[in-house]
């Protein structure tokens, strides 16, 4: 039995504590509220902000974990590098974990390191930094934060009189001390869409079928799985993921995100280093594995003999109504009468509007058409709370 470390507690950690719990491992879920989801499955949890670096190493020393798996951003990373020193096996990598929870380090080496196509942006500190660069590339243009999660601080800003108020916003939304932003050309695409990506320690990168997403303000709100994508792209966008994979190292799944422009190009987006919040698709018996099971193995370093496609499937999640600090209401009647449907609440105590709450999970056989799925989902996760 391994004991596990988990930074973040929220859906995607209760999944895969849910996965490990399953295998027999023991689970410490860390956040800095008390009964987040994944602290509702676990063996052990700690409540403490995890930008704390003394907080951070305090709960290393008393638990001796095993592995650590980051399962969010907002993470003194930096102290990830002694605890892998230490012998303790950091998920992905220490490396990984600290490139990716910044775009700054994350865009540039997929850029000016790997050469791979990305839109092209500028970093900016300052308003007057931002005005100059947003010139330079055009309207409109995308403003972020170096460091946020769930499209927080991100703005679509479609001339230069918005630009002060999305400054505003970023820096408003950043997470961490992390003070700096990015601004990049807004790619007119058709679609987005994730690669799920499987590296392991003793096999070969593997690739889950894409999945097509839909986001609000940076957030997600819908997933399909599969996605069409013609072969070569397809074949393109995997050759990106396993060149940034490769260079950030590790074992792990890993959510790679793409647009697709209307001309049916892949265009690197974003990465993370964890099972990614559109894969929740995978719940929904698409694949043989789901996304957590896969990143459960890796971890493990348990051998994955093939991933398959097994159901066509749609989620859809189910969004908080309104500022409370209790529970919502939730109505699960309407959604399970229907068939080859699923419900899963993520167990959040507090709502604000536009929280994910829960998600709705609809699938087919595996050659179904997609839409109908999609529209089966988002009205029935309309339904969930009352």
């Amino acid at each position: 039995m391994k004991k596990i470390l988990l930074l973040g507690s929220g859906e995607l950690g209760k999944e895969f504590t849910i996965a490990a719990k399953r295998a027999g491992q023991y689970v410490v879920a860390c956040d800095k509220y008390p009964e987040a989801p994944a602290m509702q499955v676990a063996d052990e949890c700690e409540i403490f902000d995890m930008l704390d670096g003394a907080r951070l190493d305090k709960a290393v020393d008393k638990h001796k974990p095993d592995i650590i798996v980051p399962e969010i951003e907002a993470i003194r990373t930096e102290r990830l590098w002694d605890y892998e020193k230490a012998g303790i096996q950091v998920v992905p990598s220490a490396k990984a974990v600290n490139y990716t929870m910044n775009r700054k380090a994350i865009r540039d080496l997929a850029a000016k390191e790997l050469g791979l196509r990305t839109a092209r942006y500028f970093y900016a500190k300052t308003i007057d930094e931002l005005k100059s660069h947003a010139d330079k590339i055009g309207f409109p243009c995308v403003v972020k934060p170096l460091m946020s999660s769930s499209g927080h601080g991100q703005s679509i800003v479609k001339s230069a009189d918005a630009l002060d108020e999305a400054f505003k916003s970023a820096m408003e939304g950043s997470r961490g001390d992390v003070k700096e932003i990015i601004v990049e050309e807004f790619i007119h695409f058709d679609s987005e869409f994730t690669l799920l990506t499987v590296t392991q320690t003793n096999g070969p990168t593997l690739f889950c079928p894409p999945i097509g997403h839909v986001q609000k303000n940076g957030d997600y709100r819908e997933s399909w799985q599969p996605f069409a994508l013609p072969e070569d792209e397809l074949r393109k966008a995997e050759d990106m993921a396993e060149k940034v994979t490769c260079a950030l190292t590790g074992a792990g799944l890993w959510g790679v995100e793409f647009f697709l422009t209307k001309d049916g190009e892949a265009i690197f987006s974003e990465l993370s280093p964890r099972p990614h919040d559109t894969g929740m698709v995978t719940l929904g018996h698409t694949l043989n594995l789901n996304e957590f099971e896969l990143h459960f193995r890796t971890v493990m370093g348990l051998p994955i003999p093939a991933i398959h496609l097994e159901h066509a499937g749609a989620s859809a999640v189910v969004l908080a109504k309104e500022e409370a600090e209790h529970d919502p209401c939730y109505n699960l009647v309407d959604a399970l009468r229907e068939d080859c449907t699923r419900v899963r609440i993520f167990g959040k105590h507090v709502q604000h509007i536009g929280r994910r709450m829960g998600v709705v999970l609809c699938y087919g056989d595996k050659d179904t058409d997609t839409k109908p799925l999609r529209d089966k989902a988002k009205r029935l996760a309309a339904t969930v709370i009352e």
